[in-house]
This record gives C-alpha cells, structure tokens and sequence, in this order.
C-alpha cells in the first residue's frame, strides 16, 4: 500500500508539470541567432556582381540586360520627366549649406512648381546654415552664421533654389543637406521641406530633392562603383532610368515622392557621385552615352528591379514577392557565387540580436527558428519562429530577410 501511495504522489506530480502554463527559464531564449548564406539583396532582376563580370568578359550593355531581363528589348524613350526624390524621410531636423564661393541660396514660403516665380522669404550668402526644424505642426526655420542663430519663420512647406541652376542664374552651387548626421552633397534642381503626418510616428519632416531624370538624377545614382567596366556601367544606368521611368507616374503621399534616394528604390546620393575623385566622370560619362535607352517588354517599360548579388542564381518576383512578371525569370548567375569576383558575400556569417528577431514576427520574444520550405533557387520559401509562450508566427523569406536585415533568402539557420 505504501509503494502504490508513493507511486500516486509521483503521478501526480507529473500531472501537475503537464498541465502548468509553458514557461521558459531566461536561458533558453537566445541573445542573438547566426545565419550562414550567400548572395546581397532580394536576388531580382540583373545581378550587378553578374552583370560586371560578363562586362570583364566582353559582353556589352544590350547583351547584359537581354540576359537578365528575358523577353525584353533596349529602346528609346523621353526621360526629361521632373522626378520627386525624397533625400530625407520621417525626420526631424535638416540643415542645408553651401561653402561654394559666391553661392546664394533663396528660400520660398510654400511649394513652387517647375516654372513657377515668387518673391524670396531669405537670401543666403555661402558659408551660411538653414536650419529646419520641426515644431509641432510646423516647421520652424532659422539660420545660423558664425555662430549666431537667428530664428526667421514657421510654415509648413518651404521650397530652396539656388544659384547656377535652371531656376536661378549665378555661379555653379553645391550644397550640403545634413539628415540624422549624414551629410551629402546636392548640385542641381530645388529642394522642398514639407510636414508630413505619419500613421505611427504623427508629424515629421519630408525633404525632396525634384530632379531632371536624364542627367540630373541618373548622375546622382550611387549603385555600383564608378570604377566598374564601361558596359556594366551602362546596364545599370539603362536600368536605373527605367526603373525610375516606371516610377514617374505617381507621387507617394507616405514621402511626397516619386521614389525614395535610398535602398527602398536605388540609391541617389547627387552631386557626390559625379564628383568622386578618379572614376566620377566614368559614371557620368555611362549615362550619357544611354541617353533615353530604357528596357521594354511588348513595347512597354519594365520595372527594372536589379540586386547586388545572389545564391547562384537569380530570384524571380513571384517567388520573391508574390507577383509574378514574364521578365523576371530565373537565369544562373555564377559570377554571384565566386569568391573572387564576390569577395564579401558569396559566403557570409551574421549574428542577428533577439530583439530584431522578435520584432520581425511581432512576437515578445524568439526562443526558435525554422526554415519550413524552400523555394526552387534555394531562398527560403517560409521561416517560422516560436515564442516562450508557445505562440508561433510565420513570414516569407523575403520579408523576414528584409525585416531582419540578413543580406539574402539564401540562407540557413545555424544550430547551435
């Protein structure tokens, strides 16, 4: 009797565990979690690690983008659109100067079109500091020259011209726009400072730089390095100005813009590109001798994704995005998966922290991974993570790499 009482307390001891809430000691939910992987970016469109190497190879820009965009051809287009480009999202704060000798830069109170005149809020000679900050609903604006600030309006939408543009006559002008502690360098066009209302973070502060397509903002593309061959040069600007083309028809009221100057589109960085010491020129030089080349399929321009590298192969949209297009296929990209002509990431190694993790599947926490399917090129099809209390979430590998910030969907889980 007393064995078959000791035996009892047992069991229910063990009923007890069974039917306790699921917990997780502190230990078991990781600081961080590894990946291993190949390739950069989402893998779409023309590989630039693949599309320089076939330029070392002698294959020309036609040839390059044929090969990546199947089905398509290379046509001439009109690309003397304006272009909206955001070059400062969701901020704060900006600072714009010119140190360029002789430099006036002329502030408007509201937006002004193209061709559109007023008469100036401020006149700013060179080596002089506009400061827009948001205030509110407003944006506060003052300047600062040697060291004195002097506060000047508020209003909600402003617009700078500056001088040797074609909205202003006078000495050739370079400016500098501080966003979040990054300074770059503008030559051309105007530039509008505007309120924006963010469904998360409420009021913030839109900078858009409104460029000429053809040359205005093809020059400012920051891409590949300047230095590539002549051909893989010209592909990317060929595809850069399609891209932007398909692009030119709306304005995004999330960042009053036809397209953001950073990786959410392709990277605009202005006057920084052509002025690059050496291989500047070679840049510009690539994207006037393409003037007006875009890339169509039945007539009508693509939208010209392209990715630094892949897993050997490229992406195709459907599998990428969910939405399939004919000139997307998937072709091999050997180039991507050499260690010498991809040095940094046809293999890579990456730690990611718990709590990007957990906020990419919007759970509290991540105690594990699991790559559930794969798609036919070897990105991962779908990941699911698991939380201490059990909850599980689930996220295509696109958008858990995008979320996550691993540089492909080719990659794998390390068990540790």
């Amino acid at each position: 009797m007393a064995i078959f009482k000791r035996i009892s307390v047992a069991m229910a001891a063990v009923l007890c565990l069974t039917f306790l809430p699921l917990t997780t000691s502190a230990a078991a939910v990781p600081a961080n979690f590894a990946f291993t992987g190949s390739g950069y970016g989402h893998g779409v469109g023309m590989s630039q690690i693949g599309a320089r190497a076939m330029a070392l190879a002698g294959e020309s820009a036609t040839a390059i983008l044929n090969y990546y965009y199947s089905g398509t051809k290379v046509e001439t287009a009109t690309d003397s659109q304006i272009l909206r480009i955001n070059i400062g999202h969701l901020l704060k704060s900006t600072k714009v100067k010119s140190d360029s000798s002789g430099a006036k830069l002329q502030l408007f109170t509201g937006a002004l079109a193209e061709t559109q005149t007023a008469e100036a809020l401020l006149t700013l000679p060179s080596k002089t500091t506009l400061n827009v900050e948001l205030l509110g609903t407003q944006l506060s604006i003052s300047t600062t020259r040697a060291s004195k600030i002097t506060p000047i309006t508020n209003g909600k939408i402003f617009t700078l011209r500056w001088s040797g543009t074609r909205y202003m006559d006078g000495t050739p002008t370079v400016i500098s726009v501080t966003t979040n502690s990054v300074v770059n360098k503008y030559r051309y066009g105007q530039i509008q400072f505007r309120v924006i209302k963010d469904k998360l973070l409420g009021n913030r502060l839109e900078v858009i730089n409104s460029v000429r397509l053809q040359d205005e903002y093809l020059w400012g593309i920051g891409e590949v390095p300047s230095s590539w061959p002549f051909a893989a040069l010209q592909a990317q600007a060929i595809a850069s100005r399609t891209y932007a083309l398909a692009k030119s028809s709306k304005v995004r009221t999330a960042c009053s813009c036809h397209l953001y100057g950073s990786i959410s589109d392709q990277s605009f960085v202005g006057y920084s590109k052509e002025s690059e010491a050496l291989y500047g020129q070679f840049w510009k030089s690539a994207v006037d001798s393409t003037v007006g080349q875009i890339i169509t399929y039945d007539g009508l321009p693509i939208t010209a994704y392209f990715t630094s590298s892949t897993g050997g192969a490229t992406e195709t949209s459907e599998h990428a995005w969910g939405t399939a297009t004919p000139y997307t296929l998937s072709v091999p990209d050997t180039a991507s998966a050499d260690i010498k002509l991809n040095p940094r990431f046809a293999t890579w190694s990456i730690q990611i922290t718990q709590s990007v993790i957990a906020a990419a599947f919007l759970l509290p926490d991540v105690v594990s991974l699991e790559v559930l399917s794969l798609n036919p090129v070897g990105t991962v099809d779908q990941i699911q993570a698991t939380s201490s209390t059990g909850a599980t979430a689930v996220l295509t590998g696109e958008t858990f790499r995008s979320r996550s910030k691993l540089p492909s969907a080719w990659f794998s889980i390390v068990v540790s």
